[in-house]
């Protein structure tokens, strides 16, 4: 069985490598086959130029294609799995279009595991477990009433007057400053059509507790469900977001105000251009080590006073391994795969896994990758 690697960008590196150093069978594909030369020619010259009738002609049943490749990739790739009879990865969202290939995924006995990289992935993992934690410590109570909250971002070690650092275009970035957002707040949803309009404040427990501004982040409510939040539990607060530096909404005051008025093709080219802007004057420097933080916290507590409350910490920066970002992409996707080669992983279209048995294993292989991962108890002291 093959490994199809699509895409050697800068958050690909680490866990394709791992794959070829433990010895699996792995063809690396890429548009440009000089830059993935340059990223694994040392460990193999099985290396192809991306092209869908190419990675077509040599995909076999039973392999898996991983896509790392920009995310109107996925879709075409995992369809392209069915006809082949080949499992798919990648470590992005589910698209509605992904999601709509499960039943036939499933039926034909072939994973399509997503959302297994950073965020979405190890921040799957951490919620699964403190969810099991909670089960398990006799506090569970209808009456309890539960805040969950998830929060990450990469950001540079040594901060800027920007606030902010690149590591890949950044056109994402910005495309994300115009999606709206859905959470729970006070028992009931809250929905914001920009970041800028629901900032607050979060101080990470770590060893020197740290703040940080923070908002909502895409749709978390699905999420209920995937973390399997029983239907009768009652949800004070729940939030998937996004982390910043202090400072970092006064920074991109102006950044904010023009992207609200961008419409249509032209604002989109205008974003091009914004993003090709801050590609030069913000990306990280050769060797500047960047950083990430995650926190996931699950609260509970009965007329108000708390139960049971935990949170995974979790800070890295980048070393002579390279970047924090990188390695938490793809080593947690590297595992993935080869869990899915294993038959550890159940067919149809999945995200991250829930099993206590994996959600263990690859967050053991998470702290080897991080400087700082913790579990606070805090009702320990």
């Amino acid at each position: 069985m093959t490994i199809h690697w699509c895409g050697t960008g800068l958050s690909a590196i680490p866990g394709l490598r791992r794959l070829i150093e433990a010895g699996h069978e792995v063809t690396v594909w890429n548009r440009s086959t000089g830059k993935a030369q340059d990223a694994v020619g040392d460990l193999t010259q099985r290396i192809q130029a991306f092209d869908m009738d190419a990675l077509g002609a040599e995909v076999q049943a039973g392999d898996v294609v991983v896509s790392m490749l920009p995310g109107d990739w996925h879709v075409p790739l995992a369809e392209l799995c069915l006809a082949k009879g080949a499992h798919f990865a990648s470590s992005s969202y589910i698209a509605p279009e992904m999601r709509a290939l499960h039943a036939r995924a499933e039926t034909a006995g072939l994973c399509f595991v997503n959302e297994i990289g950073l965020d979405p992935g190890i921040d799957h993992l951490m919620a699964h477990a403190l969810v099991a934690d909670y089960r398990a410590s006799g506090a569970v109570n209808a009456a309890n009433d539960l805040t969950f909250l998830s929060y990450c971002g990469g950001i540079p070690k040594h901060p800027n007057a920007f606030r902010y650092k690149f590591s890949w275009s950044p056109l994402g970035v910005l495309k994300a400053l115009r999606s709206p957002s859905r959470s729970i707040r006070d028992h009931a949803e809250l929905r914001v059509e920009r970041p800028w309009d629901a900032i607050s404040s979060y101080t990470a427990p770590l060893p020197t507790p740290e703040s940080f501004e923070v908002y909502p982040n895409r749709d978390s409510l699905p999420f209920i469900e995937d973390y399997r939040f029983d239907p009768d539990w009652r949800i004070k607060e729940f939030v998937r977001g996004t982390l910043r530096l202090n400072g970092w909404s006064e920074a991109w005051a102006d950044v904010f105000r023009e992207v609200e008025t961008l419409k249509g093709p032209e604002g989109d080219a205008r974003l091009r251009e914004m993003s090709d802007t801050f590609w030069a004057e913000h990306a990280y420097d050769e060797g500047e080590p960047d950083r990430v933080v995650m926190c996931v916290s699950l609260k509970a507590e009965r007329e108000g006073a708390p139960v049971w409350h935990k949170t995974f910490v979790m800070d890295a920066w980048g070393d002579a391994r390279g970047t924090a970002m990188a390695r938490l992409v793809s080593i947690p996707l590297s595992m993935a795969i080869v869990s899915v080669l294993a038959g550890e992983i159940p067919a149809g279209v999945s995200p991250a896994p829930h099993d206590p048995e994996l959600v263990e294993r690859y967050l053991g292989e998470v702290r080897r990758l991080a400087q700082h991962l913790d579990v606070v108890d805090h009702l320990k002291g």
